[in-house]
């Protein structure tokens, strides 16, 4: 099936460009989160393509007053993988890597923000993961802090984003879990186990990035840090595989208490300490989400608010493990800045003392 994408020098195999190999689980997506300098004022975007499933679907997010606010789309992709639409929430690449513009309007949940890069983006390491014989995981990630500048209204009350609002983009795209559950068992006994640590942290004049995946011995099998310098572009970054977390988990949960980073640049090592501002469920986005996980069929058109109270969340519940935490964050260097502290951590851990799935800290 030809589509727009095969009028522009983009194809990577002998196929039309609607294809990506022959993968059901293929997967392209955005992702923004912003935040003013406070932590105030959260927002988040997901948008994903599901060439194999025919799906596109998307999630807005904003957090006011201790309420999150989310708005989930999902559409027929129609093998149309340039429409970057889904029902109310719309993505305009503008300057490809480093413009963008995201647009929201349903259900009550209105906004305009506009994404400008502070530095070229960074190429993070290729994820494979495989539980036994079985491809988990097989995708590349881009990632970019930037400013974002704009507006966001929620049942008639608009606000404008504060100065300094800040924030991440990321684009990643390959094999992940989605749309519905594989029903093939894993062969063998061994429990399911899924360590993740991301920190994007924008500082005055520059960004840190840090990564982790580990396995459930705590072993790194993919991990990075890199420190961006504003206007840095592919070759400014420095980029290194010695960075270390501490983070203790809030008692009862399997979030984040606080973190304390150390990545061993070449001036020395440069240390980064977390405090905690606001907590994000991930999961109006999507990630884990029992009704809109990413990639399920909703038919030709689904849109649908939902609302919750995040002091109600039981942190213990699976789909409740993911989050994001806005952070406050300082440097040895003497610099003051925010960003997030991202944690998803299932099943089994020994360097915790996690040994099933909803046992928390």
């Amino acid at each position: 099936m030809l589509t727009k994408g095969d009028d522009f020098p983009l194809h990577q195999t002998p196929e039309p460009i609607a294809y990506s190999g022959t993968d059901r689980n293929f997967y392209d997506r955005y992702f923004f989160n912003g935040y003013a300098p406070d932590g105030t004022g959260f927002f988040a975007v997901a948008f994903g393509v599901y060439p194999h499933l025919n799906v596109a679907d998307a999630s807005f997010c904003a957090v006011r007053d201790g309420k999150q606010y989310n708005l989930h789309a999902s559409r027929e992709l129609g093998m149309e993988r340039l429409d970057l639409v889904v029902g109310p929430i719309s993505i305009e690449v503008v300057e490809p890597l480093k413009q963008l513009v995201v647009r929201v309007d349903g259900e009550g949940i209105k906004a305009e923000v506009h994404f400008t890069g502070r530095a070229f983006p960074i190429e993070e390491p290729r994820f494979v993961f495989r539980n036994g014989p079985r491809t988990f995981m097989d995708y590349t990630r881009l990632t970019q802090n930037g400013h974002y500048t704009g507006w966001i209204e929620i049942d008639g009350v608009r606000e404008e984003l504060a100065a300094g609002t800040a924030g991440t983009r990321d684009r990643s795209w390959g094999v992940r879990p989605v749309g519905t559950s594989d029903t093939q068992p894993h062969a063998g006994n061994q429990v399911p186990s899924f360590f993740w640590q991301w920190t994007p942290i924008n500082l005055p004049t520059r960004s840190v990035f840090y990564h982790i995946n580990a396995d459930v011995h705590g072993s790194a099998w993919n991990t990075r840090a890199v420190v961006a310098p504003d206007g840095a572009h592919h070759d400014g970054f420095f980029e290194t595989p010695s960075g270390t977390m501490v983070s203790p988990m809030e008692k009862g949960t399997r979030w984040p208490a606080s973190g304390e980073l150390t990545v061993q640049a070449p001036d020395g090592p440069l240390t980064l300490t977390f405090e905690p501002l606001v907590r994000f469920q991930m999961k109006g986005l999507g990630y884990t989400s029992p009704k809109w996980g990413h990639g399920l069929y909703h038919g030709p058109l689904e849109i649908e608010r939902e609302d919750f109270v995040l002091d109600q969340m039981d942190p213990l519940q699976m789909d409740n493990l993911h989050v994001q935490i806005v952070s406050r964050v300082t440097t040895s260097a003497g610099e003051v800045g925010t960003g997030v502290f991202e944690q998803l951590v299932i099943g089994p851990y020994n360097p915790w003392g996690l040994t099933g799935f909803t046992d928390g800290g």
